[in-house]
């Protein structure tokens, strides 16, 4: 089958934009990011552009459920502390199946407090309706910055996670000596 010039720019243009939309590396507050290869970029809907700056899917095994991980940056001051964050992200599990993980690591001179958390998680809004997922984990990250915190977020099925973990803290690590 031959193809005219007009539709192969069309189609050389159009996977290049799809390709513009997945970006391997990426700027969230003073941080910069790169996506390892087989984590995909996902858009950020509008509505939740203002906290919400970034997002990537981690895959399920075989075709099963996604991981999320989702990027926050607030400002300068902003975004409600260190220890805010981790008792919401904790409290977001009400059933935990494991022992709960805080640790603060100091990373090319940036400070880093990483979380986890595994059992039934609250997904939802903060102030809207929760919907109970059983046998979720969290692996989360705050990279702390005079020009303000960066909040990283893994949520999705438990063994998604767990075999992501040392991946997300390699990423997170990364990021934290880069700026």
């Amino acid at each position: 089958m031959k193809i005219s010039a007009p539709l192969f720019a069309f189609i050389l243009s159009s996977t290049a934009a799809f390709g513009a939309d997945e970006p391997k590396t990426f700027q969230v507050g003073a941080f910069e990011f790169t996506r390892p290869a087989e984590w995909s970029w996902t858009p950020v809907p509008p509505a939740l552009q203002a906290m919400r700056k970034a997002q990537l899917t981690v895959p399920g095994k075989d075709g099963g459920k996604a991981a999320d991980i989702t990027f926050f940056y607030f400002g300068e001051g902003q975004g409600g502390g260190v220890k805010p964050n981790v008792d919401r992200w904790l409290g977001q599990f009400p059933e935990k199946t494991g022992p709960e993980r805080v640790e603060e690591k100091e990373i090319g001179g940036t400070k880093v407090t990483f979380v986890s958390v595994e059992g039934t998680f609250s997904s939802g809004m903060l102030t809207g309706p929760k919907t109970p997922l059983t046998g979720y984990a969290l692996r989360g990250a705050i990279l702390d910055h005079l020009k303000g915190a960066v909040f990283v977020k893994m949520t999705g099925p438990a063994p998604v996670v767990q075999a992501a973990e040392a991946q997300f803290q390699e990423f997170i690590a990364s990021a934290a000596k880069a700026k």
